[in-house]
């Protein structure tokens, strides 16, 4: 019944004057990022209407915002987002907001990675959600992502996965990836942070395609060349080459791209 009131005030002041509250308190808040070079986000944020609203908005009325939509040409890490709007009349509430959690790896267009984190709103919080403020009213969920490298093509190109992970406040990994939740009434006027940490190694993206040597990994060859697969199944004596990003097409160690043909014991 809170939530219900608080909208139905918060929404109707909104569509009046542009962004007041009855309690005179900001209607958004900042949602910001902290990620390694190269790394950037798109936020697309749901609303769904007020409760106690008889209104439903169409497919293409009730649009995702969506913030760093084309992150490559223009990206900008603070935005602020409205907790309640106005569509075609009917007045919205937030409702989720869905992080895809972007890195780039080499210069051409297609040498990029991506996973997902989300932000939940709900009308109640329990011990296992983030959703704590300090006093200076900043609240900051963290994940970790890694590369995740593999093969493809007849030459043998290399190309990344991006995995990102929730971490906890120790920053220890976890389970499921990067997700905060808060309800309604923590949110105006406050900042919410995601900080992304990039794992410090690489590893395969499929077990039993790479063997571990000093100063990095070798290709299996497989069955041949031509095996896209290319699985070890116990042969550690025969290796392809490979292509880098950056064009360089005989390399035999990743990620140095230098030969070594002594294995690890």
């Amino acid at each position: 019944m809170k939530r219900v009131i608080h909208g139905l005030i918060l929404g109707s002041c909104l569509a009046l004057t542009g962004g007041c509250s009855a309690t005179g308190k900001s209607d958004t808040f900042t949602f910001t990022a902290d990620m390694p070079p190269g790394f950037a986000y798109v936020a697309k944020v749901t609303y769904v209407p007020v409760p106690g609203q008889s209104c439903k908005l169409g497919r293409y009325n009730n649009v995702k915002q969506q913030f760093n939509r084309e992150w490559w040409a223009e990206y900008k890490p603070d935005v602020e987002i409205e907790i309640h709007r106005t569509r075609k009349g009917c007045e919205l509430v937030l409702n989720g907001i869905d992080l895809e959690i972007n890195g780039v790896y080499g210069k051409d267009f297609g040498d990029s990675g991506g996973d997902s984190g989300f932000i939940a709103v709900r009308d109640y919080l329990d011990a296992r959600d983030k959703g704590a403020f300090n006093a200076a009213g900043e609240s900051e969920f963290s994940g970790q992502c890694q590369w995740l490298f593999r093969t493809i093509g007849p030459k043998r190109y290399i190309t990344k996965i991006l995995d990102c992970k929730s971490t906890d406040a120790q920053g220890n990994v976890t389970k499921g990836r990067p997700f905060a939740a808060y309800t309604l009434d923590q949110l105006p006027g406050k900042t919410v942070k995601l900080k992304i940490k990039l794992a410090d190694e690489e590893e395969p993206f499929m077990g039993d395609t790479w063997v571990k040597v000093p100063g990095g990994w070798k290709r299996c060859l497989g069955d041949s060349f031509e095996d896209q697969d290319a699985f070890c199944n116990g042969n550690h004596k025969d290796f392809s080459t490979f292509r880098m990003p950056d064009g360089r097409d005989t390399c035999t160690i990743y990620p140095g791209c230098t030969e070594n043909k002594e294995l690890t014991p």
